[in-house]
């Protein structure tokens, strides 16, 4: 398995960032059972990452993928305000639809924490390290809070 992981541009939230702001990072990963529900699952993001600066409490987002084509993992680097805007997003209906769709397609793993000041390089080095854990563990499973920063 590759160590290369592609981060998309930084897409601001509507909430801008300041180096003062506490902040809750996410990070998501969807792995599909067969490479081809990567596409589509990819798609979606995308269409979520072009609204991202109408949803609410949220500071900005990277989308990510690894260059594996038969293992293929991509996911999501996001930071909020709060957790319960993370909460809010996770909640939405549009979220909702695309998590019921791929459901059954792959799994999915997330670790949520906190960090005391806005910053973004760091979120992404973080997010960066734990995927590329993630990417070598061989576990499909759901990020217990042991795995939590």
């Amino acid at each position: 398995m590759t160590d290369t992981v592609w981060f998309a541009p930084w897409q601001d939230g509507p909430v801008p960032g300041a180096p003062e702001r506490q902040v809750v990072v996410s990070v998501t990963q969807f792995a599909p059972h067969r490479p081809w529900a990567a596409v589509g699952v990819g798609l979606a993001g995308l269409a979520l990452r072009r609204n991202w600066r109408q949803v609410e409490g949220a500071l900005g987002l990277w989308l990510w993928t690894t260059p594996d084509l038969l293992r293929p993992r991509s996911g999501s680097v996001t930071l909020w305000r709060h957790e319960d805007d993370l909460g809010n997003f996770v909640a939405s209906p549009e979220h909702r639809r695309i998590v019921r769709a791929y459901r059954d397609r792959g799994t999915l793993r997330s670790a949520t924490w906190r960090t005391d000041r806005f910053d973004p390089e760091a979120a992404q080095r973080a997010a960066r390290s734990l995927i590329v854990r993630w990417g070598t563990s061989g576990s499909p499973s759901t990020v217990t809070d042991s795995d939590r920063f």
